[in-house]
C-alpha cells in the first residue's frame, strides 16, 4: 500500500497568514490596482463627496477670512498651527506601535527637533519685528536683544542636545528603526519649514504677497476639481489617476484669469498691501508702493464706443500676478502629484482624517507646500 502524500506539510514561514489591522486612512491593495482608470467623471459617489468637500471648504474659508481680518500676527499663528498638524500626521506615518513601546520618550525627541527648527527659522525671520515691538520696555528689550544675538548658538546647542539624546537612546535590534525615524524626522523638517519660511516672510512684507499666491493655488485646486468633475476624460498622470488633462488645462486658464482680477481687487486695500514692522495687531496706514499705484490705458476705438469709460485702470502688480498665475498653474499640481505618489508608496488613502472630505492637513496643503 502506498503512503498517502496528500497530507499537508508543516506550515512554512512563508505560508503563515498574518493579519494586520488596517488604519482608517489606508486603502486595500485591490483598490490600488484598479483605480488607475478611476476617473472622477465616472465615480458614482462623486456628488456625495463633492457636497462633503464643499461644506468643509466653506467652514475653512470662513475661518480663513476671519484670521485674515485679524491681521499679520494671527495669520502667522495660523501657519504655525497648520505646520504642527502637518508634522503630527507625517510623524505618525512611519511609526510602529510595537517598536514605540520599547522606546519610551522617542516621540518627544521628534518634537524636540521640530521646535528647535521652528526657533531657528522664525527667530531669524521675525527678529526685526520682535525688537520693534519691545522697544518701549528697556529690560524686556535687553532680554530680547540678547536672545536674538545668541539665537543661532542657542539653536545649535539645542540640536546637539537632541543629537546626543538620540545616540543615548539607541537600543540593540532597534537600530534600523531608530535611524529610519531620525532620517524621516529631518525630511519632515525640510518639507514643512523650507517653503513656510518664505511664506511667513511674505506675510510681514504685506498680506497681499501671502494672500494672492495662496488664493491662486486654491483657485487652481478647485478649478481642476470641477473641470475634471464635469469634463474629465483623459488621464493626466498615472501616479494620480483622478487627475485629467481637461482639469489641468481648464484650471490653468481659470487661475491665470483669476490672478489678473484678484491682484486688482486685493491691491486696492491698504490693509493687505502695507508691510508690518512689528508684532502688533493695530490697523495699518501707509503710502501705496509703485506696484499698487494705478496706471490708465486708453481703450481702442472699436471697443470704447460700447463702454462709457474711454480708458481702463490697471495696477502694475497685475502684470506680475500673471506670472504668479502661470507659475501656480504649472508648479502647484506637482505638489499634489508628489503627495499622491507618496501615499501610493505607503498604501494610504489620506495623510489623516482631520478635515471631512479632504483628508488631513497635509492633503490640503500639499500644493501650497510646493509653491
Amino acid at each position: 500500500m502506498q503512503k498517502d502524500h496528500s497530507t499537508s506539510a508543516p506550515a512554512t514561514p512563508t505560508s503563515i497568514r498574518v493579519r494586520h489591522r488596517r488604519r482608517s486612512n489606508e486603502f486595500p491593495v485591490e483598490m490600488s490596482r484598479t483605480n488607475g482608470n478611476h476617473l472622477l467623471a465616472n465615480d458614482h459617489n462623486k456628488y456625495r463627496s463633492m457636497w462633503i468637500r464643499a461644506y468643509s471648504s466653506l467652514w475653512m474659508l470662513g475661518g480663513f477670512l476671519l484670521i485674515l481680518y485679524l491681521g499679520h500676527l494671527y495669520i502667522w499663528a495660523m501657519v504655525v498651527i497648520i505646520q504642527i498638524f502637518m508634522a503630527r500626521e507625517l510623524f505618525s506615518l512611519l511609526r510602529k506601535a510595537h517598536e514605540d513601546k520599547r522606546l519610551p520618550g522617542f516621540r518627544i525627541l521628534n518634537w524636540h527637533f521640530y521646535f528647535t527648527a521652528m526657533l531657528f527659522v522664525y527667530g531669524h525671520i521675525l527678529s526685526h519685528q520682535l525688537v520693534n515691538t519691545v522697544t518701549s520696555d528697556k529690560i524686556f528689550y535687553k532680554l530680547v536683544s540678547r536672545l536674538i544675538k545668541y539665537q543661532m548658538i542657542i539653536c545649535y546647542f539645542l540640536y546637539i542636545a537632541g543629537f546626543m539624546w538620540f545616540i543615548l537612546t539607541l537600543k540593540k535590534k532597534m537600530y534600523k528603526y531608530q535611524f529610519g525615524q531620525f532620517a524621516w524626522t529631518h525630511m519632515i523638517l525640510i518639507v514643512v519649514f523650507t517653503q513656510s519660511a518664505f511664506t511667513v516672510a511674505n506675510i510681514f512684507e504685506g498680506i497681499f504677497w501671502f494672500l494672492l499666491p495662496a488664493s491662486l493655488i486654491a483657485v487652481n485646486d478647485v478649478a481642476a476639481y470641477f473641470f475634471g468633475f464635469f469634463f474629465g476624460k483623459t488621464p493626466l498622470i498615472k501616479i494620480s489617476p483622478k487627475k485629467t488633462w481637461e482639469g489641468f488645462l481648464g484650471a490653468s486658464v481659470a487661475t491665470t484669469i483669476s490672478a489678473f482680477v484678484l491682484a486688482n481687487v486685493f491691491g486696492h486695500f491698504l490693509w493687505l498691501t502695507c508691510p508690518r514692522k512689528d508684532l502688533s495687531t493695530g490697523w495699518l496706514h501707509c503710502d501705496p508702493g509703485p506696484l499698487f499705484k494705478p496706471e490708465y490705458y486708453p481703450l481702442p476705438g472699436c471697443i470704447s464706443q460700447w463702454f462709457p469709460r474711454k480708458e481702463i485702470e490697471i495696477l502694475p502688480v497685475q502684470w506680475h500676478a500673471l506670472c504668479l498665475g502661470l507659475f501656480a498653474s504649472i508648479i502647484a499640481p506637482f505638489g499634489g502629484f508628489f503627495a499622491s505618489g507618496f501615499k501610493r508608496a505607503f498604501k494610504i488613502k489620506d495623510f489623516g482624517d482631520s478635515i471631512p472630505g479632504h483628508g488631513g492637513f497635509t492633503d490640503r496643503m500639499d500644493c501650497q507646500a510646493s509653491c
